[in-house]
């Protein structure tokens, strides 16, 4: 899978995606720092990336353009620390992987993880 982490997470996540065989950039390292959430969501769309975000913006931004892509990844924790990101990601891309191919947004909670397809309506 092809993902664009937002400049809200960590470059770790960057590399740890990386080391199991993802293709992953940061926004940063496109020029995209200071770019508005639209235009990332854009991007992503065009070169058929997954974008990872702590960003509540992009889920209200999908719905309310109703696009079909790209897939959103949204962290809502606590404590969103590199590790803990990747270690929910870990266990959790395997069983969304199918989810992210079609088009959705995927909230992961520290408990939960909450899946809404796209377009939302």
């Amino acid at each position: 899978m092809k993902f664009l982490i937002d400049i809200g997470l960590s470059p770790k996540t960057v590399k740890f995606l990386q080391s199991l065989g993802h293709e992953a950039l940061r926004a940063s390292e496109l020029d995209m720092a200071r770019s508005k959430d639209k235009e990332i969501l854009e991007y992503a769309a065009s070169n058929d990336m997954i974008v990872i975000t702590a960003d509540l913006d992009f889920g209200d931004i999908l719905a309310h353009m109703r696009y079909k892509k790209p897939s959103v990844i949204i962290f809502r924790l606590k404590n969103p620390s590199s590790e803990y990101v990747n270690s929910l990601l870990s266990s959790a891309l395997s069983s969304i992987k199918n989810l992210l191919e079609k088009g959705s947004i995927v909230i992961i909670e520290d408990y939960r993880i909450r899946v809404r397809e796209l377009p939302i309506k």
